[in-house]
């Protein structure tokens, strides 16, 4: 079995390797593939999931996951890493686990942008949004701020520079503790609080942080309402121009077999759902009652609140972000997919009640005292840092400390890794079982004389969401209804009906009321579909029945003529 551990995270050779050994350990179960190559020419692997012998994937309803498409967010892949530890382990021995590997299929991508992650991993790190690539231009930028660690600890603090002009100064009881100061406040003693890092062509006077040259973010290139740089920072020149999520996009518009979709980020501690464009109203009430749904019980499983990305998650209340991936899959396919944002520090602090993105702008100051508690008591005072003094080598002396970021905020701890993740891979799990899942009701065959034989098929749909998933995919007319196919046998003719038939849609269970009522017709058969044909075989022989459906997944039969 692949040696794993959920207590560290993986750089990109350990990863491939781990991925690799995942397929020779379990080649029943997994099939590793490159989806395609990153800007830095790095293989971005994809594990298909599945029990080969019942068929397949290609042929079953499959759930999509992601992780890691931003450099510092590693912990994503981690989440992915876990889903498929768990699936393969666990299968024969978990009844669930078994019966969607047996009917479903899963496709998990847990590195979608590595060149960003070996610089967030690196033994001296940088920090970036998404890609290596330099963007929007392809040159040094000149003076200014370069976050990076200065005196060489392995940690990238804040800076505390005494300035009488300084927006900051200590809190009265708690020195470490930096709160602002007064707007009429004069006469005490001020800091300039800057990120650690040293000063390019530094003029004594005047600081600015110097331009990031690779601008990119991967998640702002999908094709759902994407707009131009000058309306959305680090979209990229045009849709899918970035190879990562070009082949994203490539393999997801090629398997219409994916009936949902999570992808993981950090942070916040919550679980995000489309649109982030438009309020609710804007999306069929049938699918927002659907996404509800999922999202409690993601929050049952997971503890994440679900909630709306335009109605609760906005970086600016008059600004929205364009060109996600969950916007675009459920926009452009119907598909019900998720943004998870892992980790919450203010939850771990004990902060329960509290605007994910607003707490930034404005708290209370007995949140901060409780995450300074925190960091003392449950991370040993790892995750804020003492101010200490340093001579800077262009601002002279200055003291270290404060939030260390990558450690304490942009992930869990190591320590907390598994904790963390593990209720995403039930949430999973769940989100696969619901899907539509085309199931043969009845097959028969009926002598009618004269070597003529009625044949029927009824098929039925025994998962709770509808073959189409959504009203948007019926909107988009993603997926065509269930096609029905019949193969003769030699000599044989049909007399009534087409080898390929295409009957309608089947009904899932998702909008089922939550008690019967008088307006109730959950009881009508739409959720089947029947086909018959009048065959004339004089030799008898065998037909064969195919019907398939592109979410629903397909089933066969083959009936002897007597």
């Amino acid at each position: 079995m692949p040696e794993i551990h959920f207590d560290r995270y993986y750089r990109y050779d350990d990863l491939t390797r781990l991925i690799q050994a995942y397929a020779a350990e379990y080649p029943r179960l997994v099939q590793v593939e490159s989806i395609g190559k990153s800007y830095e020419g790095r293989d971005i692997w994809l594990a298909t999931v599945t029990n080969a012998a019942t068929g397949p994937a290609s042929e079953k309803p499959a759930l999509w996951a992601d992780g890691n498409i931003h450099a510092s967010e590693v912990s994503p892949s981690s989440a992915c890493l876990y889903l498929l530890n768990k699936l393969t382990t666990q299968y024969g021995y978990d009844a669930e686990i078994t019966r969607a590997l047996d009917t479903r299929a899963f496709y998990i991508c847990p590195r979608i942008n590595p060149d960003g992650a070996e610089w967030a991993l690196a033994d001296k790190p940088k920090i970036i949004r998404s890609s290596t690539r330099p963007y929007p231009y392809n040159e040094e930028p000149l003076g200014g701020l370069i976050e990076e660690d200065i005196d060489g600890d392995g940690r990238m603090l804040l800076m505390r520079v005494p300035d009488p002009n300084g927006s900051w100064k200590s809190h009265p009881d708690e020195p470490r503790l930096l709160v602002r100061r007064d707007p009429t406040e004069a006469g005490g003693t001020y800091y300039r609080v800057l990120s650690e890092g040293t000063l390019k062509d530094y003029d004594g006077v005047t600081i600015k942080y110097q331009p990031i040259k690779e601008g990119l973010d991967l998640n702002r290139n999908f094709p759902a309402e994407w707009r131009q740089e000058h309306e959305q920072y680090g979209a990229g020149p045009y849709p899918t121009s970035e190879p990562e999520i070009r082949a994203v996009v490539q393999f997801i518009s090629s398997h219409s077999n994916i009936t949902g979709a999570i992808t993981f980020h950090t942070f916040s501690g919550v679980l995000l759902r489309p649109y982030g464009t438009h309020p609710d109203d804007y999306m069929p009430p049938e699918d927002l009652w659907t996404y509800q749904k999922i999202g409690q019980k993601g929050t049952d499983l997971t503890g994440y609140p679900n909630i709306s990305v335009f109605h609760e998650f906005k970086y600016h209340p008059k600004e929205v972000i364009t060109g996600v991936f969950d916007d675009w899959i459920y926009d452009h396919f119907g598909v019900y997919a998720w943004t998870v944002e892992i980790w919450s520090p203010q939850r771990q602090a004990g902060i329960e009640q509290y605007k994910y993105i607003d707490w930034y702008r404005e708290h209370p100051i007995e949140d901060d005292f409780k995450m300074l508690k925190w960091s003392d008591e449950v991370l040993g005072g790892k995750g804020y840092v003492d101010w200490y003094p340093f001579t800077h080598p262009q601002l002279g002396p200055v003291e270290l400390g404060g939030w260390d970021n990558q450690y304490a905020w942009r992930n869990p701890p190591p320590q907390f890794l598994e904790k963390e993740i593990a209720p995403f891979a039930d949430w999973a799990l769940w989100q696969i079982l619901i899907s539509p899942r085309l199931e043969l009701h009845s097959v028969t065959m009926t002598p009618l004389g004269g070597d003529h034989y009625q044949v029927q098929m009824v098929v039925h749909n025994t998962g709770w969401l509808p073959s189409y998933l959504s009203k948007k995919g019926l909107e988009k007319r993603v997926s065509r209804g269930v096609i029905a196919e019949i193969e003769l046998p030699p000599g044989a003719t049909l007399k009534t009906g087409k080898v390929r038939e295409e009957l309608n849609q089947l009904e899932g269970r998702n909008q089922t009321g939550p008690s019967i009522s008088p307006w109730d017709n959950a009881g009508e058969t739409n959720d089947r579909a029947k086909v018959v044909w009048v065959v004339h075989a004089p030799q008898g022989g065998t037909i064969k029945l195919v019907a398939r459906h592109d979410r629903a997944g397909l089933v066969r039969a083959e009936l002897e003529l007597k």
